[in-house]
């Protein structure tokens, strides 16, 4: 092989982009980077300026034209804030009750009536948004994380921990979810979120393992990563800086989607009364509570579960929004 001239640059390579075409580059290591993930399906995109525009580019600008990722946005940021600040729009004392009130329905200064208990229906339902969104939130990151650092290592490297790596999933794809929470909350006696999110990430992440090592087998053939190797860059700078940034756009989209469902199982399984219990106030555990009274007090189960459907179909829209900004082939 003919030795490369003293005056050939590093960042001087033919990066490939992300619809696997290829683009003279001269540019630093970083630059090259960016340019791994450029618009799909045509030459490299340019914006403002003439400057390189990337995938995330592309993307955030088509879903702030995305009326569905917009609306669902602004349903996710008003959740985080009442998750966060309840007492910003419930003044009350969602474990205050008076047994007098019990089962009414709507009266000034309570919207959406009494339950069972003489509970504030509206003060709990408001603040029963911290404990879902709180376990939907941590779980998912917890996924992902977990997730995302095995699936990567075991595509990246492959051999006989991919192999391991990929039985073990196929063990956890077994697993019923509601059969194992039935099995491994019920021995548990806390009432913080915690053990539910840590059955959570110990089920939920083979998935998104198995996407996360799929997208790293096929991003790791491209161009710009078998230049980076033969320019002599290490494996860990090769897996963070070429290979990480252009195969988690499919983790994000998996993830976001799992958000929506991660607090419906912790509704399922606070219902069937092995995730949260009170004190912790809940969507699962209202609407476990108000089952039995659905005849004579409706108000009592609907609110809750309205207000944990419109959360899980909001999680639900966001990640197909996202999905279509990020998927070259929706394009």
């Amino acid at each position: 092989m003919p030795e490369p001239s003293p005056d050939f640059e590093a960042g001087e390579v033919i990066a490939a982009t992300g619809a696997g075409g290829g683009t003279d580059l001269a540019m630093s290591e970083a630059e090259t980077l960016e340019g791994a993930a450029k618009t799909p399906g045509g030459p490299l995109g340019t914006g403002p300026g003439g400057r390189a525009r990337s995938l995330w580019s592309d993307a955030w600008r088509d879903l702030r034209r995305n009326p569905v990722f917009l609306i669902s946005g602004l349903i996710i940021l008003f959740l985080l804030v009442i998750a966060a600040w309840p007492s910003l729009i419930a003044s009350g004392n969602p474990l205050q009750c008076d047994l007098a009130k019990a089962q009414e329905g709507s009266q000034p200064g309570h919207p959406f009536g009494f339950n069972g208990q003489g509970c504030d229906v509206y003060t709990r339902t408001v603040y029963g948004a911290r404990a879902s969104v709180t376990v939907g939130v941590c779980a998912t990151l917890g996924v992902a994380l977990l997730g995302s650092f095995l699936g990567g290592l075991a595509g990246f490297f492959g051999g006989v921990g991919d192999s391991v790596l990929s039985r073990v999933t196929d063990m956890f794809f077994g697993i019923p979810v509601v059969l194992g929470g039935l099995v491994l909350l019920s021995v548990v006696t806390s009432t913080t979120v915690w053990p539910v999110i840590g059955f959570m990430v110990l089920l939920g992440w083979p998935q998104i393992s198995r996407i996360a090592r799929g997208s790293v087998i096929t991003v790791k053939q491209n161009d710009y990563v078998q230049a980076a190797r033969a320019l002599g860059a290490s494996n860990s700078r090769i897996l963070l800086r070429h290979i990480a940034p252009n195969a988690i756009a499919p983790v994000i989209v998996v993830a976001t989607i799992a958000l929506g469902t991660y607090i419906s199982l912790e509704a399922t399984l606070s219902y069937l009364g092995v995730g949260l219990k009170p004190p912790t106030v809940s969507w699962g555990i209202d609407i476990s509570a108000a089952s039995p009274y659905i005849r004579n007090a409706p108000h009592m189960l609907l609110w809750p579960a309205g207000a944990l459907a419109i959360t899980v179909l909001a999680f639900i829209m966001l990640g197909d929004a996202i999905r279509d900004a990020l998927d070259p082939k929706l394009r």
